[in-house]
């Protein structure tokens, strides 16, 4: 089965469509899958549903999506840093569906999984628990929390092998690996990729059965907020 192609527009070709429902890795900036989010731009797929941490920022990330008024609805964590975001939001633009960020992973882990739902008592009393089902347990009070089952995942690694076997750098695995499970395709970005056998199997972080098509190509590392020091005068 060919896993590698050689952009990110030909790893999209035929899995593209208005109303899809995708799953995104990637935490503020860090480890997102940027190439794939740009290819989805040029495509021009509207009425999309995303569910990742957070939107990037106004002109970076899930945000140049929302600037062509791609997405019409996030199920994210955080809004900050995105003033498009927030203004969509704030005006009825946009569906949002908060979860929190540990809620959010463990649904995107319970859908790889084949889990259709758990109980948690993260959000229990808040306007997170409206709507949903409560159940005591022990007796505590938990809510259900629906496994997420996307369309489509897209997700950033930094070193994959041909099948599809990936390493990510440090914080930059944040949600990639449960992103990466739950969608019915998954296409991966990588910074290299390498021949079967030269990763060590016990560094693997996302094993290549989660992953149909890969790409590498050149990223952009920015930083969300950079806060430095006066230099003291010499």
């Amino acid at each position: 089965m060919k896993k590698i192609y050689g952009s990110a527009s030909e790893a999209l070709d035929g899995l593209l469509h208005d109303g899809m429902f995708i799953a995104a890795g990637g935490f503020g900036l860090c480890g997102i899958p940027e190439l794939l989010l740009q290819a989805i731009k040029e495509a021009g797929t509207k009425d999309l549903t995303f569910a990742s941490n957070n939107a990037g920022v106004d002109e970076f990330g899930i945000g140049i999506l929302l600037q062509t008024r791609q997405v019409k609805k996030m199920i994210s964590s955080y809004v900050g840093e995105n003033a498009e975001f927030m203004r969509q939001y704030l005006s009825g633009e946009l569906e949002l569906e908060f979860n929190p960020q540990g809620t959010l992973a463990e649904r995107m882990r319970a859908g790889g999984c084949g889990i259709p739902g758990f109980y948690t008592r993260t959000g229990v009393g808040t306007q997170i628990a409206e709507g949903k089902e409560h159940k005591e347990f022990h007796g505590q009070t938990y809510i259900m929390e629906h496994g997420i089952f996307a369309d489509l995942s897209i997700v950033k690694a930094w070193k994959a092998d041909t099948t599809g076997n990936a390493i990510f750098r440090k914080t930059a695995r944040n949600f990639n690996p449960p992103a990466a499970m739950c969608g019915k395709i998954c296409v991966m970005e990588v910074e290299e990729i390498v021949e079967p056998g030269e990763l060590d199997p016990d560094h693997i972080h996302l094993p290549g059965i989660y992953v149909h098509r890969l790409i590498q190509g050149e990223h952009e590392k920015r930083i969300e907020q950079r806060t430095t020091r006066q230099r003291e005068e010499a």
